[in-house]
């Protein structure tokens, strides 16, 4: 079998290929990635059980049906992520994403190859207090042109599989917990280690400090990932993937186990305008699959890991 990753080298994917040699141990690694955040140090140090590949492009540009066929699964994680500033960069983000995902869904519905695409459960912009892959077009509100493009991607993928037999499934993950190699800041709870570990004080949206939201731990992201492979369970369906729906205020009292002193200022923002909500993952737990992630383990190990880098070296002016 062939697994190739797009955005092999970012926050998800440069853990994702540490781990899949352990899964599939016999499987060839196809890494593609165009290097625009230069996350050269996602390639360091990989596993010598791997057989990888390494490939610098660009997913829109490449002739991706040279790279596939049927015996392939593709991991699409190549994409632009940051939901807040993609109110500033909609077009661009559009013009990426969205291509990003036609270009590979067709290329994967042509080939006969099976594929993986990440969605996001920012999708949800209801005001129910649970809500699941079931909810009305009512509930499926994006808060951001980011998660407005995602939902465009979900439905060319499900009229793929229903017109073209693509083999896909895709993944409404919730915001991604803990360290990798390629980790990123600007997501919530790792944005807040960083935060703290430094003595700043932690941004924190007026609105959103008691209310729920579902998070993902990035060793559930991976294991979610490999378990779908496992089971070959490419239905063309849609999958919450959550560990825990939690308030930023039980964030930040986690924070707190480890930096007592943790201030927060409470700032306003456009993005965090929906009321409280939490997302049911138990379709994803009916295929046998089971979070195993945890929030003071995954903030705790953050944290070690950025004092360690941080002490005598970094300071806040």
């Amino acid at each position: 079998m062939k697994i190739i990753i797009t955005g092999a080298l970012g926050h998800i994917g440069s853990h994702l290929i540490r781990e899949l040699p352990c899964f599939f141990p016999d499987s060839k690694i196809m890494m593609l990635d165009n290097m625009l955040t230069q996350r050269y140090s996602s390639l360091f140090n990989l596993p010598s059980i791997g057989n990888y590949t390494f490939i610098e492009t660009d997913v829109i540009k490449s002739d991706l049906e040279k790279l596939i066929d049927s015996d392939t699964v593709v991991i699409h994680l190549a994409a632009i992520t940051d939901a807040a500033s993609s109110f500033d960069n909609a077009e661009a983000v559009e013009a990426n994403n969205y291509q990003a995902t036609a270009k590979v869904a067709h290329a994967c519905a042509v080939t006969g190859a099976k594929l993986i695409t990440l969605s996001s459960t920012s999708v949800y912009g209801t005001q129910s207090n649970r809500v699941s892959e079931n909810c009305t077009d009512e509930e499926l509100k994006p808060q951001s042109p980011y998660a407005k493009t995602k939902l465009r991607e979900e439905k060319l993928v499900q009229e793929l599989s229903t017109k073209q037999n693509l083999q896909a499934v895709t993944f409404r993950f919730g915001t991604i917990f803990g360290a990798s190699i390629g980790m990123r800041f600007h997501t919530a709870v790792n944005k807040f280690c960083w935060q703290a570990t430094l003595g700043q004080p932690l941004t924190v949206w007026k609105t959103a400090y008691q209310q729920k939201r579902p998070y993902l731990a990035l060793s559930d992201a991976v294991r979610a990932i490999c378990h779908t492979i496992a089971i070959d369970n490419f239905d063309g369906g849609i999958y919450n993937v959550v560990t825990k729906n939690a308030t930023v205020n039980e964030i930040v009292d986690t924070i707190r186990l480890y930096i007592p002193n943790a201030r927060v200022n409470f700032v306003d923002s456009v993005i965090m305008n929906q009321l409280s909500y939490e997302v049911d993952s138990s379709k994803m737990q009916a295929t046998g699959f089971i979070s195993s992630g945890n929030l003071v383990h995954d903030i705790g190990e953050t944290i070690s890991l950025l004092r360690n880098c941080s002490s005598g070296y970094f300071k806040t002016i």
